[in-house]
């Protein structure tokens, strides 16, 4: 199917993406609604529904990608708040049924990809706009266990940053450019000692995407400062503000290594830019799973080629039933036709 993901730049739309490549679909195009520029506070914006804060550096993002952005500003509020939304007039909602129109009309996707995962608020608005327009929702996220999610994220190589805090115990001057992986025991920490949600559900943090490996490059901050939007003497909101940025090029190392569960593949690169990934053959009737959904490593591999253009001369791994053009014995080579991160990808 062809997708349009939903980004804010954050981790959740993110890791989202990376679950539908996983099952197979493919990600087209990137959208996003951001704040009028000349409007006061627009670095963060007071919107039940979208994260405005880091929206500077979300066409960085969709370079980093490669992908077209669709973006559109939020003229609308907050109208109708309630637990089932009715098409409303001047509602922020009628922003995102716009954008995703206007997508749609463009790049002729099917499904929106959506990294909702525990608001009921925001999942009934974005199905009434996906209903309205005849597009699949893809929330792979939805209603998972957070402490798990939070696991996966970082095991699938996100480099996801904080970028806002608002909630007890999370200090800007600590943990603001902290990243998933250097916050995780603390996360965990907080959630025993006061309930936090430690995928930042609740609102208590949210974070900004620097890497992870569906990027062809990495977005680099150069400078930033924090902003303090409510000094709070128990529980501050503040929020970083990026200065500078850059992208960075993205070169794959001679040897790496892929994980799968347990297991993990070699992957080397000769001199004609071929990728060999080696790894332990499958003993069962089926491909060993990856995380609760069942991806396996072997789909995963073919819909990342499919996603960037790699082209397929052989495989192994002696998957049971075969995904790719033919087997070679525990090999996997793959001929680059564009230079490209394969190592980390989608694990």
């Amino acid at each position: 199917m062809r997708v349009a993901a939903l980004i804010s730049g954050g981790k959740d739309s993110c890791y989202n993406m990376m679950q539908c490549i996983a099952a197979g679909h493919q990600i087209v195009a990137l959208a996003n609604l951001r704040p009028a520029e000349n409007q006061v506070g627009s670095d963060e914006l007071d919107s039940y529904m979208y994260q405005t804060v880091g929206h500077h550096a979300v066409d960085l993002y969709a370079e980093a990608m490669a992908l077209p952005l669709y973006r559109r500003t939020i003229r609308g509020r907050s109208v109708d708040t309630g637990p089932v939304y009715t098409e409303r007039e001047g509602d922020e909602v009628e922003d995102l049924y716009e954008l995703l129109k206007l997508v749609k009309e463009k790049e002729e996707v099917e499904g929106i990809s959506v990294g909702a995962i525990l608001s009921d608020y925001q999942r009934v608005r974005v199905e009434n706009v996906c209903k309205r327009l005849n597009l699949q929702p893809l929330a792979y996220l939805w209603q998972r266990n957070q402490e798990d999610l939070l696991r996966e994220m970082i095991s699938s190589n996100i480099e996801a940053i904080i970028i806002k805090v608002a909630v007890l115990g999370l200090d800007p001057d600590k943990h603001l450019g902290k990243t998933l992986d250097q916050m995780e025991p603390y996360l965990l920490e907080l959630s025993k000692k006061y309930g936090v949600h430690v995928c930042g559900e609740g609102g208590e943090y949210e974070t900004f995407t620097l890497d992870c490996p569906l990027f062809k490059k990495k977005i680099i901050v150069d400078a930033s400062e924090v902003v303090i939007h409510s000094a709070d003497a128990f529980a501050p909101v503040a929020y970083l503000r990026f200065l500078e940025l850059h992208l960075e090029d993205k070169h794959l190392e001679s040897s790496d290594k892929l994980f799968m569960g347990s297991r993990s593949c070699e992957v080397n690169r000769n001199e004609d830019n071929v990728l060999t990934v080696t790894g332990e053959e499958d003993q069962g009737e089926t491909p060993p799973p990856i995380g609760n959904h069942g991806v396996t490593f072997y789909k995963t591999v073919k819909n990342q080629c499919v996603q960037e253009n790699l082209q397929v001369v052989a495989t192994g791994l002696a998957v049971s039933q075969p995904i790719f053009s033919h087997s070679v014995d525990k090999v996997l080579q793959v001929q680059l036709l564009k230079p490209f991160l394969f190592s980390k990808v989608l694990i």
